[in-house]
């Protein structure tokens, strides 16, 4: 193959990691809403797909720069590194996504990365400072969202303490519509701009390196797209999990739960750490649970969670070596 059609063949199939990344995760942006009974899913989705789509008017890239320059040395970056990133990355969302576990795309992608730069160059391919700061993430996007929507649930529990339970019901089933835009707003805003860094870095390598690390706003407006067509396409297993399984919700702990969660990544999507909205939102439906009683949360549903949190980035390392390893034919 020429190197233009591979170029295109690999954007095809970023895109469509994208997509399946807008499939896998659509549960984040709609799942409180739906649980409440708030919105239809038909509705919900297409709710949630317009706000994933506008997300780039609101943010810059800075989560983009980080997936494209910050975790492979961008002069090891290769057709075939990209072909084994993606390889294991969508391959690790279908496993669970037939699973209806709502692991980490995101982290799946990065463990992608890191799975083929290793296959590739050893540890020297590896930007360390860009992958501790998504290992962070890990840990602090679900304990800032759990935080986050504890404290709101108190705060709103406290102004409305002498307001009856009806009134408050009826008000946060509107003011749901908003926090849902928010969440959906910051899962855009965050998880486009994964596939976008991938892109770019194709795109510059096969340019020849020359010139700036930029996004073209074609590749933007793409994966953009890409994503919002996946959430509309919906994700109903792993919906049923994040919206009721884990705890169940009021419209008031809907709209705290999507608040916290957008305010944790609005901040990530800010400072340019990838973190997983999936992580997010389900520290946030714990919190709100764990607000009300502890005995709320499914803690066993939380713990098969935590667990597939934990393994999705050597899982879709280890497949993404592979899949780089099996690559030598192709791109030879």
């Amino acid at each position: 193959m020429t190197a233009d059609v591979t170029l295109w063949l690999l954007v095809a199939v970023a895109l469509a990691f994208d997509f399946l990344n807008g499939l896998h995760d659509a549960a984040n942006s709609i799942a409180t809403i739906v649980s409440t009974r708030v919105l239809r899913p038909r509705y919900a989705v297409l709710w949630a797909s317009f706000f994933n789509f506008v997300a780039f008017l609101f943010f810059g890239l800075h989560v983009a720069k980080t997936v494209g320059a910050g975790i492979v040395a961008v002069d090891l970056v290769s057709d075939r590194l990209v072909f084994g990133a993606l390889g294991g990355a969508i391959a690790w969302n279908i496993i669970t996504w037939l699973g209806g576990i709502p692991s980490s795309s995101s982290h799946a992608l990065v463990g992608g990365l890191v799975g083929a730069g290793l296959a590739k160059a050893g540890p020297k391919a590896i930007v360390l400072d860009g992958v501790v700061k998504t290992a962070a993430g890990i840990v602090v996007s679900p304990v800032m969202g759990f935080v986050l929507a504890l404290v709101l649930v108190f705060a709103v529990s406290w102004v409305f303490v002498r307001t009856r339970p009806a009134a408050v019901d009826r008000a946060f089933r509107s003011l749901q519509f908003v926090s849902a835009s928010l969440y959906s707003l910051g899962h855009g805003g965050n998880d486009a701009q994964k596939t976008m860094g991938i892109i770019a870095v194709l795109i510059f390598a096969h340019s020849g390196r020359h010139g700036a690390f930029e996004v073209p706003l074609w590749v933007v407006l793409a994966c953009q797209t890409a994503m919002a067509l996946g959430t509309l396409a919906g994700g109903w297993r792993i919906v049923h999990t994040m919206g009721s399984r884990i705890t169940r919700l009021s419209p008031m702990q809907g709209f705290c739960a999507e608040t916290g969660g957008a305010i944790t990544l609005f901040a990530a999507t800010y400072v340019g750490v990838p973190v997983s909205t999936t992580h997010t939102i389900t520290g946030a439906v714990v919190g709100v649970g764990a607000a009300r009683r502890t005995a709320a949360v499914r803690w066993s549903v939380a713990r098969s969670i935590v667990v597939a949190w934990v393994i999705t980035m050597p899982m879709s390392a280890l497949i993404a070596a592979a899949c780089y390893l099996a690559g030598g034919a192709l791109f030879a």
